[in-house]
């Protein structure tokens, strides 16, 4: 069984050869732990525990893997295959609604506590 923010086994082997390494150095699967543990967490790269490897080669990999789409060819594979499984409730939605409080100048309004009009001078 896989542990918290890692691959399990059967999602690996879905999707192993999307990280397999050109230069034949690293371990791939152990960085793309360390990634999602960063990435679920909220951790900040630099706290990321030293057994996934060092901080910045992990986050330098990532930023290639996001920049060559492998994320998106990741969850496409993943989709499928739960589809397929009958795992996904077609009935079932969600949104994703992030809040983002705007200022009261974004809106026409003047800055609080400044000058609402120009003082009239004779």
């Amino acid at each position: 069984m896989a542990k918290r923010y890692e691959f399990s086994d059967e999602a690996w082997t879905v999707v192993a050869d999307l990280f397999t390494e050109t230069r034949g150095r690293g371990r791939p699967r152990l960085m793309l732990d360390g990634v999602l543990r960063v990435l679920c967490s909220g951790a900040a790269w630099r706290d990321m525990p030293e057994r996934f490897g060092p901080w910045s080669t992990v986050y330098q990999r990532f930023r290639g893997w996001r920049n060559q789409g492998t994320f998106d060819q990741m969850l496409k594979r993943l989709h499928l295959r739960l589809n397929e499984q009958g795992l996904i409730d077609v009935q079932t939605w969600m949104i994703d609604s992030t809040a983002v409080r705007a200022t009261r100048a974004s809106s026409g309004a003047g800055k609080k506590g400044g000058l609402t009009s120009l003082p009239i001078t004779l």
